[in-house]
């Protein structure tokens, strides 16, 4: 993507401004600054930024019965040399998995715990997603309290989940937990024109303390207050959350790849950026 172009698309996720949020309309003259940003430029092959993003590995299941293992491999996650980090779900059947289990799936999960978190602001990825049954790309948000309290009271943001088998369709949703400490999910789509994985869109969310806004390219599709989500259970968002990428496979949710799931599977990442008031 021409840089001039990337620096029209920071223009346009900075003039998302909580006004105008909350009136539903798009975004206008920049109104928050970019506190942090990965642009993802590097030599192909490269790995993602280590300051910036860290690899989670192992085959346990992830808490859904998946089937890939996450590697830290330059085969699942690796800079393309054009600006953009490359997540790639491959079949490899019988992989030894970080901790000894064998699947017959490999991915990335990239997380910046423990080296960047944020609290408000609007979190924004602009990526191509993968589609095909049994494909879940990702891109979300942990409370920085997880590894303390466990999930789902550390609360968990997902700017957006793709269900591979319902390629036009862009999940957002906000977890936390009820009184009894079991889960709710309070989810919102968005319905693309077209499958997710032809073109590269901008997908964000604007937390502010009373509530969140989701948006997929300057549209607004989903505005959820603090109070509708003590409704549900406790709101767990007033603390710092790290970030996440991944292309999971199969599981309870999506459920399995089929025999028309191609190979591999690409999430192509052209940036992320954090912007806040002030």
């Amino acid at each position: 993507m021409p840089r001039q172009a990337r620096t029209w698309s920071r223009l346009l996720v900075a003039g998302v401004v909580a006004t105008c949020l909350l009136a539903g309309c798009g975004p206008s003259e920049p109104s928050q600054r970019l506190v942090w940003s990965d642009e993802f430029d590097g030599s192909a092959g490269s790995a993602p930024d280590t300051h910036a993003w860290k690899a989670a590995t192992g085959g346990d299941g992830w808490g859904n019965n998946e089937l890939q293992c996450y590697t830290d491999s330059r085969g699942n996650s690796a800079l393309d040399g054009h600006g953009h980090l490359v997540i790639t779900a491959l079949r490899d059947p019988g992989h030894t998995c970080d901790g000894g289990r064998r699947n017959d799936y490999t991915s990335a999960r990239l997380t910046s715990q423990n080296l960047q978190s944020f609290m408000y602001g609007t979190l924004s990825v602009r990526a191509k997603m993968p589609t095909g049954a049994g494909i879940w790309p990702a891109f979300w948000a942990l409370g920085r309290d997880h590894d303390t309290v466990g999930w789902p009271a550390s609360g968990e943001i997902d700017v957006t989940e793709v269900v591979g088998s319902d390629g036009a369709v862009s999940h957002a949703t906000l977890h936390g937990a009820k009184p009894d400490g079991s889960p709710y999910a309070i989810t919102s789509q968005f319905h693309a024109a077209a499958d997710l994985s032809a073109d590269f869109h901008t997908y964000s969310v604007t937390w502010t303390p009373s509530g969140f806004t989701f948006a997929v390219d300057g549209s607004i599709f989903s505005t959820v207050t603090k109070a509708t989500v003590q409704k549900s259970g406790t709101w767990a968002f007033d603390q710092p959350f790290y970030l996440l990428l991944n292309v999971a496979v199969g599981g309870n949710f999506p459920g399995p790849p089929s025999s028309s799931t191609t190979w591999p599977q690409q999430m192509v990442v052209d940036w992320v950026r954090v912007y806040q008031d002030g």
